[in-house]
């Protein structure tokens, strides 16, 4: 289905803005926002919209409503219902770090990330690439630089968005955990069929960034944005 392949702490956040003066070229915003479970996510703007900067771990929807936790590779590849995992099932400093692992019917439900916020849908992933000069660098310019959590050679990583893409890894269908440190797919909101729904991946030997679609049941990285304004998103470009 795909090939094998930080934690920012900031007072305010820059935007980034392609072509902008001296009035419009930057502007702040507050730095985090709090889920449920009480975690801390810090911000950017990149062109138009407000990205975390870190993946989700909320282990509950927004309403307080449960998600299963499920450790179990047989029970993972039968489930059906919002639920999510750690990488390897470790609550681990690291697994905190790079978010858990959410399968699509958790994100279906519309109430994964904060309020005010969504998981991102293909259209505004596709806006975030399209703003960074298309799909062969963006990869880089939206990676985690070094080798904290990424494996070498970590192509081109740059971070130069402030968005810290973070190689998470994924759950398979059977619930087997991969590509841990070698890649970081992230769902989007977006539905292709019955069984798959779209994502993007960065990878540790690449620049590029890359969209696909993958089955449901499957564990992933999630990215949210912050939902546009009541007037608007003003182009800056």
């Amino acid at each position: 289905m795909m090939n094998r392949m930080l934690h920012i702490v900031v007072p305010v956040v820059i935007a980034l803005v392609a072509g902008g003066n001296g009035a419009d070229a930057a502007e702040t915003v507050p730095a985090t926002v709090t889920d449920v479970d009480r975690n801390v996510y810090h911000t950017v703007i990149i062109g138009t919209q407000t990205w975390m900067v870190e993946n989700l771990k909320t282990t509950r929807l927004n309403d307080g409503g449960a998600m299963a936790l499920v450790t179990q590779s047989a029970a993972w590849a039968k489930l059906e219902t919002p639920g999510y995992c750690w990488y390897l099932n470790e609550d681990s400093t690291s697994n905190k770090t790079a978010g858990a692992l959410y399968n699509w019917y958790a994100v279906n439900t519309g109430k994964l990330a904060p309020a005010g916020w969504h998981v991102a849908t293909e259209e505004e992933w596709g806006l975030l690439v399209a703003f960074l000069g298309g799909p062969d660098g963006a990869g880089g310019k939206l990676k985690a630089a070094g080798l904290s959590l990424w494996k070498e050679p970590n192509v081109a990583a740059t971070n130069s968005t402030g968005f810290s893409a973070l190689p998470g890894g994924l759950r398979d269908l059977e619930g087997v955990f991969t590509d841990s440190g070698l890649a970081g797919p992230m769902w989007t909101a977006t539905e292709y069929d019955i069984t798959i729904s779209k994502y993007f991946n960065v990878k540790y030997d690449s620049a590029e960034i890359n969209r696909g679609g993958m089955r449901k049941k499957c564990g992933l990285s999630v990215r949210c944005v912050k939902n546009p304004s009541a007037g608007g998103a003003t182009n800056k470009r």
